[in-house]
């Protein structure tokens, strides 16, 4: 007779071989994060990703971004204000173009101008939080962007460690996964999780409905 331990242990194996199943976004836009190029350009879309605007629409603008060739410091600066407006705008970022175009532009002027690179801010930081704090200077730059940006870095910079989002501990929370380590390496799947079934009640087509505590009570 299988014991209630294992039980809970079997059922959270199965959550988490679900949560896997489902891509990082870094991933699904063909970025590789051990490759230091890819790291700027994750950046570039964390950036685009953080405002209030559609999964979709952020990665189709992105890849208008890459389309373009402009996915470094220097060429979004060669690019000037009036170029990435159009990239924008090619992707539907249309509610954010002018706003956006201006905060990249800032955001690559002062990386050059303070650290040469995205890879020597890291390396200069003393700590996850100072981290954190060189990236928060950044104008424009806040909390969400710095959460998305870094928490698809855990497993490749060592000082990448944000907290972790209210969006991947409610999911988390509703699968039964207290443990910190578990949540934060499977951080990127839970906020998919909650974004794509959870928050528009897609409970039904959910990969991980028969692990979540709010679906059982919905069909008992």
């Amino acid at each position: 007779m299988v014991k209630l331990a294992d039980r809970i242990l079997l059922v959270k194996m199965k959550v988490k071989g679900k949560l896997k199943e489902l891509p990082s976004y870094s991933g699904e836009l063909g970025l590789n994060l051990r490759n230091p190029k890819d790291r700027f350009k994750w950046f570039l879309a964390s950036m685009l990703f953080a405002k209030r605007i559609s999964a979709e629409i952020a990665k189709r603008t992105y890849m208008e971004f890459e389309k373009a060739g402009i996915n470094t410091p220097e060429k979004i600066l060669d690019a000037g204000w009036d170029k990435l407006v159009e990239v924008l705008d090619s992707g539907g970022y249309v509610r954010y173009d002018f706003s956006t175009a201006t905060k990249l532009l800032e955001v690559s002027k002062s990386l050059k101008e303070k650290y040469k690179s995205l890879e020597n801010l890291y390396a200069i930081a003393k700590d996850s939080e100072d981290l954190e704090r060189r990236l928060l200077e950044f104008k424009g730059v806040g909390p969400i962007t710095i959460n998305i940006f870094l928490r698809e870095l855990r497993s490749v910079w060592g000082k990448a460690d944000p907290k972790v989002s209210r969006l991947a501990d409610d999911a988390a929370k509703k699968l039964g996964l207290e443990k910190e380590g578990e949540i934060k390496s499977l951080e990127s799947q839970l906020v998919r999780l909650n974004l794509k079934y959870c928050k528009p009640q897609k409970c039904r087509s959910c990969p991980a409905r028969n692990s979540c505590k709010e679906f059982r009570v919905h069909i008992s």
